[in-house]
């Protein structure tokens, strides 16, 4: 599966960047019991785990601090956040895959959701090209 970097728009340009960020977001859709939400996530091959605002656990109807409780944490100086690990369909480039992923309510906000280590890289091998703004996608098996 092969997927384009979204282009965020800058409200100013910028020296480095231009008019616009490229990121490795592609869309997708989460789906518990037969409830599917189409979302944007960021391929993030540093991050450990996948993890989604809890806002978007709750529209699902998951109990999201009923999940097992991991910490997290990145490159703030604030200390670790919650997050709660849930089973869960992701719907990727038309492909149904159970998974686990993680709610928390300790994102930033207007943060992106995050495909990470578990859950996304274990069953995806991810190629970034940059120079042709494509992420390409290859099941695991």
């Amino acid at each position: 599966m092969k997927f384009s970097y979204f282009k965020l728009p800058l409200k100013e340009r910028s020296e480095f960047f231009g008019t616009s960020i490229l990121r490795p977001i592609i869309p997708i859709e989460i789906g518990y019991e037969g409830q599917p939400i189409k979302y944007a996530a960021l391929v993030d091959s540093g991050a450990d785990f996948c993890i989604f605002d809890a806002e978007i656990g709750e529209l699902l109807g998951i109990d999201v601090r009923s999940g097992r409780k991991e910490k997290f944490g990145g490159i703030q100086s604030a200390g670790a956040g919650n997050a709660y690990l849930h089973s869960v369909v992701l719907n990727i480039g038309g492909w149904l895959y159970k998974t686990k992923v993680s709610f928390s309510y300790d994102m930033a906000p207007h943060g992106h959701g995050i495909l990470g280590q578990k859950g996304f890289f274990d069953i995806f091998k991810v190629k970034f090209d940059l120079s042709k703004e494509s992420i390409e996608l290859t099941e695991i098996k």
